[in-house]
């Protein structure tokens, strides 16, 4: 490769790189925005989630575009080719957060549409919103930096919250069972609550990821002491 085409072949990829964390920053901006309209009821914000679906689906199909004329044009090999790959499957991560956003988005319309719900059961889950957006925001500056201990730490909060998740259950079905009337509500909170523990679960796989480019190695499906002991290299 001549010292222009590999220049030109620099600049097509952080174009494609820069336009991914557009993506990542705009679904943690939707996600984020989703928790506040489910828990004041603004059907404005609501609203405003569910069209910016749109907008991440647009940029999945983008980016998506621009990492097959990268591959067409330039066949890159080795530490290149991983970028690209774990760029496409990161993007696809984000793409399915956003319908996540979404979802929690309509469910807040439903809750709220017949007018603000006033119920204290609904910060239920405002711990584990915080919890899967920090990860989220951890997993994309460690992609950003591509930061292979950084991304390990990502993968190890996962625990926490499979955690926090199997507590909302328990303490759902509490509620539930002494109070018949707030079933629909818990059902709702628990509906959320999922969609919080799957935006951590695609938090992971983008640090997944960022091991993958930096060591060569896929880390899916193993355990988290090997995960931690590849991203440092021992």
């Amino acid at each position: 490769m001549t010292e222009h085409s590999s220049k030109q072949f620099d600049q097509d990829l952080e174009t494609v790189r820069s336009r991914m964390m557009q993506m990542g920053g705009l679904v943690e901006s939707q996600v984020r925005a989703a928790m506040t309209g489910f828990l004041d009821g603004n059907l404005e914000t609501i609203d405003q989630v569910i069209a910016a679906d749109a907008k991440v689906n647009e940029l999945e199909l983008a980016i998506d575009d621009g990492l097959g004329h990268i591959i067409v044009r330039r066949q890159p090999a080795a530490s290149d080719l991983r970028l690209i790959m774990a760029m496409s499957k990161a993007v696809t991560d984000l793409e399915r957060i956003g319908d996540e956003a979404a979802k929690i988005a309509r469910m807040a319309r439903e809750l709220h549409t017949p007018g603000p719900t006033v119920n204290t059961r609904l910060a239920t889950i405002a711990h584990i919103s915080d919890t899967a957006i920090g990860i989220l925001r951890r997993a994309l500056d460690a992609f950003a930096r591509l930061d292979a201990a950084a991304a390990a730490r990502v993968i190890a909060e996962d625990v926490a919250i499979d955690s926090e998740f199997t507590a909302i259950i328990r303490q759902l079905i509490t509620f539930m069972m002494e109070d018949p009337r707030t079933i629909s509500t818990s059902i709702n909170i628990l509906w959320v609550a999922k969609a919080f523990e799957r935006i951590g679960d695609h938090a992971k796989n983008i640090a997944e990821q960022v091991i993958y480019v930096v060591r060569g190695r896929d880390v899916r499906h193993t355990p988290l002491a090997e995960v931690e002991r590849e991203a440092l290299g021992r």
